[in-house]
Order: C-alpha cells, then structure tokens, then sequence
C-alpha cells in the first residue's frame, strides 16, 4: 500500500510495506516513539500552561497601569511588545489548524460539499477557532489539547493508544515552536523594557517586578522545554530527565537575566548606541547560523527565516542549531557574551547619573550582572557533567567535565573494529612496497583475518512482524526535528497510515549513498 502527500507535485513519496509484502521486517531509520505518557508529563504542560498565561497576564496588567497612571509612553510601548508578537505567532498557528482540518476534511471526502450535521459541525469548529485566534488564545487551546491527547494515550487500547501518542507528540512539537518564536519576540524585549524603565525611576513597582520576572521564567523555561520536545521526538537520542530541564532553566535563568540587566543598564543610557549595538549583534549572529548551514526547514526561504529568528536567540542565549560537538561553538559563544556584558556594564558605571543612584547602588548593580552569568555557567556545568542525557561527561583523566564518558566496551567485543568504511585507502608505492630486508616481517599486519565471532550482547535481533514505513527524504541530524514534525504533508499521511495499520508501524528514512560507499569500500580493498 502506497500513499503519496499531496502538497504538490515535490512531495516526498511515503510508502507502507507489510513484512507480508516483501518489506524489510526490520527498519534502520526512524522509529515510532517508545515512550509511554506519563503523569509527570502533563504536570510539566500544566506548568507551561501556567507560565504561558502568567507571561501574558502580567504584562496586560502593566500596561493598564501605565495607562491609569497617564504614562502612556511606558503604555505604548508594553502594549506593542506584547500585540504584534502575539499577532505574528497566532497568525501562524491558524495558518497550521487550517492546513490541518482541511486536510482532514479531504480525506474523509467532506471536502467538495458540506451539508447536514457534518456540515454544520465543521462550521462551529472553524468559528471556534476563529475566535480562540482572535482572542489570542491559540497556544492555551494546544496547550489544553496536548494533555487531552496525553491523556487519551494512557487510557486508550494498544493500538488507539499509539495513535494518540503520535498526535500528542506533533502537537508538542508545535507549541514548542510557537512558544519559542513568542517568547524572543515578546518575553525577551519586554524584560529588556521593563529593566530600563526601572533604571531611570530608580525604583521596582510590584507589577513591574512580576511582569519581569514572568518573562525570564518564561524565556528559561521554553528554551529547556523546547530541547526535551526535541529530545523526546527523537528515538536515535537519550530523553532529557526532568531533574536536567530544571538545571537548564536555572542555567538560562540565569545567564539571560545577566543578559538583560547588562542591556537594561546600558540602553538606560545610550538609548540609541544601544539600537546599533543590538543590530550589530544580530547581524553578525544571524551571519555565523547561516553560515553554519543548518539544515531545519523544508525550504531555502523558510530556513533563512529560521535563522533569522535564531539570531534574535543569540541576542540573548545559546541555542545550538548544528550537528555535532557544540562545545567551542558554546565557549566561543560564552566568551563574546561575557566580554560584551562586561563592556556594557563598565560603560554603565563610568557614565551613569550619579545624582539620581549612588555609588553603592551601582556597585550593587555590577555585582548582580556578575553573580548571575557566573551562577547561569554553574548550572551549565551541573547539567553538562551531570545531567546531560548521554551521561556523565568524564572521560580523560586530566581534562576535567570536558569530554564525554565512554560506556565500557562489551566482553569479547573487538576494540579495533571499522565502525564506518572509508572512503577510499591509500596506495603505497614501490619503494613502500619493497622496504628494507626483514622490515616486512616485523610490521603489524595491516588486514588481519579474525574469527567470525559475535559476542552475545551484540547478536542480531529477531525479526519482528512489523510494517514499514518509508519516507523518500535523508533524515535530518540533530538538532533539527525529523521532517515529518514540520512537514505537515508528511504529518497527515502517516497519521492514516498509522491508523489504518493494525499494527504500529515504524518510519524509515532514506539513506542515500549507503550502498555506493559499501561498494566503493570493498572496490578499493
């Protein structure tokens, strides 16, 4: 049985072989998640729920009391913050509900006339959620719906249970981005706002403190959440714990309210150096993620969008968006924030008004932006060789929490095995060859026949009576998600294959040039 997307004529084909068709039985790509919902799941959506409706709440009734106390400017301006990043987020959430529904209309058949009850309940759907969008409720409904679909995985049968867990898993997924996008378009100049407005009246209000505070909390809390989405969408990565996510929290708690205070105290007196130095910032950020080449979005265009908004993070935190060991990537990162808090902050204490805070005030204020980046690096160190999924990070002896610890190898397993074939090996030439007399007999073989022995914790599988399903696409590296999160065509065909399947299926994605290389492997030896 086939099925291809109908996005357009580009789609990637999906295919579902049955082990009865002559599929593969055993699929080395992709895999449904193996992850049952839990208790502790829908308390940590709960708490996201809480902290999504806080964020927005508490900076609603600031701008009020700005509006009562006749400053219309600070109303302005924390209304602005808080509309046109809502806007832009609901905006794309409807567009996503109504690719979906639509899509799932078609595929019922309802799509070419409606009438009767059917027709009418599509009509109070689209009305419903019309007016959830335009009351700027569009996260709190996935949000509501997320625990609705985690639920229904714990209280449903085998199969309907697995059905259910996938939809949780794709909601998830876009609540994650829609959160992420939200929280640096709003959360993050709205702290930035509210700091320097306490600067210049040398005062904290309450809901001024509360507003602040719930958009720090909110930024923490949906960087770490985001990475435990992402970690838990993907089989081929370890699960974040909980205990980690905490640690992260505190980690970009920290360093992002060093972040914001340093921009806070700076821009309360440069006003328009600070603009630059924010432009200039992002360009050069936004610069470097490009020229990383990741590899996010379906498209060109929607990954330099993508990274745009990913240059906007890095006004503020790390957030790794490439393959492979992050950490000079993150020092390097670390070192530029520190050097630039620093310059920020001293040129804060050699200019500030010290008419209006004394220098022990000032004091106080440099020692904060200190304390709190060396504290956000603490935790980083906690969560990396503590907490971090692969494990602890202790490996060299003399190194330190730097590298990785290594699982032990398994008893009778050769040490020295080729894990990956090379490309291609080296010829030697005649004088390699011939070398000097008796040279020959005390080198180290270079090919070594050895038993074919395979230890008992490394002996294949048994074969599972499983289909497959098969997606013409490479499948993407970490960090990014697998195509079929962001890729809704994909999305909605799998989820009626999965349906349609009495048993769960599992993804397999295409892996290009693995044949040619083995080829090439066994040419050159």
């Amino acid at each position: 049985m086939a099925a291809k997307s109908d996005g357009g004529g580009g789609g990637p084909a999906v295919l579902l072989e049955s082990p009865e068709d002559g599929g593969e039985r055993r699929a080395a790509g992709a895999a449904p998640p193996a992850r049952r919902y839990r208790l502790r799941d829908g308390c940590w959506v709960f708490c996201a729920l809480l902290v999504c409706f806080a964020d927005g709440a508490s900076d609603l009734w600031l701008a009020a009391h700005y509006y009562v106390r006749g400053q219309r400017w600070w109303f302005g301006l924390t209304l602005l913050f808080v509309l046109l990043p809502s806007l832009v987020v609901q905006m794309l959430s409807l567009r996503w509900f109504v690719y979906d529904f639509a899509a799932s209309t078609k595929d019922s058949g309802t799509g070419t006339k409606d009438s009767g009850p059917r027709g009418c309940c599509r009509l109070c759907v689209w009305l419903l959620q019309g007016l959830i969008h335009l009351l700027q409720l569009g996260q709190v409904w996935r949000y509501l719906r997320t625990l609705y679909l985690g639920l229904q995985s714990r209280w449903q049968a085998e199969h309907r249970r697995r059905h259910y867990y996938w939809r949780m898993m794709f909601e998830s997924a876009d609540i994650s981005m829609l959160r992420l996008l939200e929280a640096f378009l709003k959360s993050a100049p709205q702290l930035v706002l509210q700091l320097s407005i306490m600067v210049q009246q040398k005062s904290i209000e309450p809901l001024q403190g509360l507003s602040a505070s719930a958009s720090l909390v909110s930024l923490a809390w949906m960087i770490a959440s985001y990475q435990k989405v992402l970690r838990d969408s993907r089989e081929d990565k370890m699960p974040m714990s909980y205990k980690g996510a905490v640690v992260q929290i505190l980690w970009h708690l920290f360093t992002i309210a060093a972040r914001a205070i340093a921009f806070a105290l700076f821009a309360s007196v440069f006003q328009l150096y600070f603009g630059i130095f924010i432009v200039t910032h992002w360009c050069i950020m936004t610069f470097w993620i490009i020229q990383g080449e990741t590899d996010f979005c379906m498209s060109k265009w929607e990954e330099i969008i993508y990274n745009m908004v990913v240059g906007i993070i890095y006004i503020f935190c790390w957030f790794n968006v490439k393959e492979g060991r992050s950490r000079y990537r993150m020092c390097i990162y670390y070192i530029i924030t520190l050097s630039e808090n620093a310059a920020l902050t001293i040129l804060w204490f050699l200019y500030y008004d010290r008419e209006t805070i004394s220098d022990f005030d000032a004091l106080i204020l440099v020692c904060v932006v200190s304390s709190s980046f060396a504290l956000g690096i603490f935790f980083m160190f906690i969560y990396y060789c503590l907490l971090h999924p692969n494990g602890p990070i202790f490996r060299h002896r003399n190194v330190g929490c730097i590298f990785r610890q290594e699982p032990p190898p398994v008893p009778g397993s050769p040490t020295d095995a080729v894990t990956s074939p090379p490309r291609s090996l080296p010829r030697t030439t005649g004088g390699e060859r011939e070398g000097a007399p008796g040279e020959r007999d005390s080198c180290v073989p270079v090919f070594q026949v050895r038993p074919r022995t395979l230890p008992a914790a490394a002996a294949r599988a048994p074969r599972t009576e499983r289909p497959v399903i098969r997606i013409d696409l490479p499948r993407k590296k970490y960090p990014a998600w697998d195509a079929h999160f962001i890729d809704r065509r994909l999305r909605k065909t799998i989820l009626a294959l999965e349906y349609a399947s009495p048993i769960t299926p599992t993804l397999q994605y295409r892996t290009p040039g693995a044949p040619q290389e083995l080829l090439e492997y066994e040419t050159t030896v």
